[in-house]
C-alpha cells in the first residue's frame, strides 16, 4: 500500500507542491488543547521550538517519526503538520524517492488521529491539506479522522426554510418583492392577478400594487384597469386614506382608466369623506388634478373657508396650502366653467419653486449642466435664465426672452416674468389662448430626461405634463429637449449645434445680426 500511496509516479505534482508551501511557524495555528504559548513565553517554549527545528531538520521519514514518539511531553498541536510537511520534501525532493517503511507512515497516521481531537480548527485544515497533498487516499483512515473532526468544528448548517404554499392575494403580494419585478411585471403581476380569488385581493395586496406601479413608473394598463375596478367594486368598505394610495398611479402615470364608475365612485367617496381626512382629500384631489378632471363639489369644500381654517393649525398644513395653491392654478387655467369658492390670495404660496426631488436627486445624470454650456457658448450667458421659477410658482429650465421680431434679448433688460392671472382673461376664466400686451416672448428649453416619462419612454408623467400644460396656458412657448435626443449628441460641439437647430426652428437670431 505504501509503495502505490508515495510512489514517484503517482504522487511527483502533489509533492512538488509541499515545495512550495512556506515553513510553519510554531504557535501560527492558534491556541490549542495542548496549551501552547506566545512565543518566548511559559517554560516549555525553548523545548518545544527546538523540537521544531529538529523535525524540519529530519533526514529520514523515520527520524520524523522518532522525535515525535520519543518527545511525548514536548510535542504540541503544529508539530505535526511541521511533520508532514516535511515528509513531502523527503519525498519530492529527489527523483528517487528513499523508500518508506509502511509500519512508519502508518505509526505518524495513528499518531495524527489519536492526538486530532484536541487540535483546533486551523491544526485539523492544515494536516488535511498537507495529507491530501502526501497522497493519503480520501477513504483512508487518517483522511476521515480529520474530516470528522474538520465537522465537528465547523457551525451546523441551518436547515432551508420551507417554502410556504402561496396562493391567490399572497401570491401577488410575493410576486411584487421578486427581484423580476421590474423586468417581467406582466408575467409575475397579471398572473397571479388572475389566479386570486375575489376575497383574496385585500385593500392591502391593492395598495401595494398601486405603490409599486407609481414608484417604478410601471404604465401597465391591466393592472391599472384592475386597481380602478377594485376601487369601484369595493367603494363602501374604503375610506379616503386607502383610496388616496389607490388613485395614486393614475394620476402619477398619467393614465385615466376605462372603467366608467370611476369618477361617479371618486366623487361619492370625497364627498362622504372629505371632513373626516382633510391631506387624504387633497391627495386624490391632487391626482385627479394630473388627469384634468376635477370634481366642482370637491372644490367647493375645500376652498370653503371653514376647510382652509380647519387645516391652518395642523402639521401638514404647508403641504395642503401647497396643493390648495396648484388645485386653484388648475381652476384659473382650465375650469372657466367654475364658480365657486377659491383660495385666497394671501393664502396661496409658489406650489415647485425649486426643482423637484427627483431632478435633485438625479442632477448627475441629468443633461442640464451641458445644455447651460451649450447655451453660454452659443449665446452667452446675459442672454438665458436657469431654474427660474415664474409665477405661480413653477421651475423653468431655462427661459429666453426673445424680440417680436426673433431676436433673443439680454434678460437683464427684461422682466422674465407673464403676468399671473394672465391679462387676457379675468380671474375665473381659462386662459386657453392666453395673448400677453408684452410684445416679447418668453420661450422655454424644457428638459425632459429619461426619469420624466413612464417606463416605457413614451409617456410624460402627470406632474410633468400638467407643468408644461400650465406654462402653455400661461403664455410661455415651450422648446422641448427629449432626452432622445440629447443623448444622441457626442460632446459639447454637436450639442451645440443642436441648440442651434433648435433655436433656429423657432425663427430665433442672436449675436451681431440679432441685436
Amino acid at each position: 500500500m505504501l509503495r502505490v500511496l508515495l510512489s514517484a509516479q503517482a504522487s511527483a505534482a502533489r509533492l512538488s507542491g509541499l515545495l512550495l508551501l512556506p515553513p510553519i511557524q510554531p504557535f501560527c495555528l492558534g491556541p490549542s488543547k495542548w496549551g501552547d504559548r506566545p512565543p518566548g513565553g511559559g517554560p516549555h517554549a525553548g523545548p518545544v521550538r527546538g523540537l521544531q527545528r529538529l523535525l524540519e531538520q529530519a533526514r529520514s521519514p523515520g527520524e520524523l517519526l522518532r522525535w515525535l514518539g520519543q518527545n511525548p511531553t514536548k510535542v504540541r498541536a503544529h508539530h505535526y503538520p511541521v511533520a508532514l510537511r516535511r515528509l513531502g520534501q523527503l519525498l519530492g525532493s529527489q527523483p528517487q524517492p528513499p523508500p518508506v517503511e509502511q509500519a512508519t507512515l502508518q505509526d505518524l497516521s495513528q499518531l495524527i488521529i489519536r492526538n486530532c481531537p484536541s487540535f483546533d480548527i486551523h491544526t485539523i485544515h492544515v494536516c488535511l491539506h498537507l495529507a491530501v497533498l502526501l497522497g493519503f487516499p480520501a477513504d483512508g483512515p487518517l483522511v476521515c479522522a480529520l474530516e470528522r473532526e474538520q465537522r465537528f468544528r465547523l457551525p451546523p448548517k441551518p436547515p432551508p426554510p420551507l417554502q410556504p404554499v402561496l396562493r391567490g392575494g399572497q401570491r401577488l403580494e410575493a410576486a411584487l418583492s421578486s427581484p423580476h419585478f421590474l423586468r417581467h411585471p406582466r408575467q409575475h403581476l397579471i398572473r397571479s392577478l388572475a389566479e386570486a380569488r375575489p376575497e383574496e385581493l385585500t385593500p392591502h395586496v391593492m395598495v401595494l400594487l398601486a405603490q409599486h406601479l407609481a414608484r417604478h413608473r410601471l404604465r401597465e394598463p391591466q393592472l391599472l384597469e384592475a386597481i380602478a375596478y377594485f376601487l369601484v367594486v369595493q367603494e363602501a368598505q374604503l375610506n379616503s386614506k386607502v383610496v388616496q394610495k389607490l388613485v395614486l398611479p393614475f394620476g402619477r402615470l398619467n393614465y385615466f382608466p376605462q372603467e366608467q364608475q370611476f369618477m361617479p365612485c371618486l366623487e361619492r367617496i370625497l364627498a362622504r369623506e372629505a371632513g373626516v381626512a382633510p391631506l387624504a382629500t387633497v391627495n386624490i384631489l391632487m391626482s385627479l388634478c394630473q388627469l384634468r378632471c376635477l370634481p366642482f363639489r370637491a372644490l367647493h369644500f375645500v376652498f370653503s373657508p371653514g376647510f382652509i381654517n380647519h387645516i391652518s393649525g395642523t402639521p401638514h398644513a404647508p403641504i395642503v396650502r401647497r396643493y390648495l395653491s396648484l388645485l386653484d392654478t388648475a381652476v384659473e387655467l382650465e375650469l372657466p366653467g367654475y364658480r365657486g369658492p377659491r383660495l385666497p390670495r394671501k393664502q396661496q404660496v409658489p406650489i415647485f419653486p425649486q426643482p423637484l426631488t427627483t431632478d435633485r436627486a438625479r442632477s448627475k445624470y441629468s443633461h442640464k449642466d451641458i445644455v447651460a454650456e451649450g447655451l453660454r457658448q452659443l449665446l452667452g450667458e446675459e442672454k438665458y435664465h436657469q431654474d427660474l421659477t415664474v409665477p405661480p410658482g413653477y421651475c423653468t429650465d431655462f427661459l429666453l426672452c426673445v424680440s417680436s421680431s426673433g431676436a433673443v434679448l439680454p434678460v437683464r433688460t427684461q422682466d422674465p416674468f407673464l403676468p399671473y392671472p394672465p391679462r387676457s382673461c379675468p380671474r375665473g376664466q381659462a386662459a386657453s389662448q392666453p395673448t400677453t400686451r408684452d410684445p416679447a416672448q418668453r420661450v422655454v428649453l424644457m428638459l425632459r430626461e429619461r426619469w420624466h416619462f413612464c417606463r416605457d419612454g413614451r409617456v410624460l408623467l402627470g406632474s410633468r405634463a400638467l407643468r408644461e400644460r400650465h406654462l402653455g396656458l400661461l403664455g410661455y412657448q415651450l422648446l422641448p429637449l427629449p432626452f432622445e435626443e440629447m443623448e444622441s449628441q457626442r460632446g459639447l460641439p454637436q450639442l451645440k449645434s443642436y441648440l442651434r437647430q433648435k433655436l433656429q426652428a423657432l425663427g430665433l437670431r442672436w449675436g451681431p445680426e440679432g441685436g
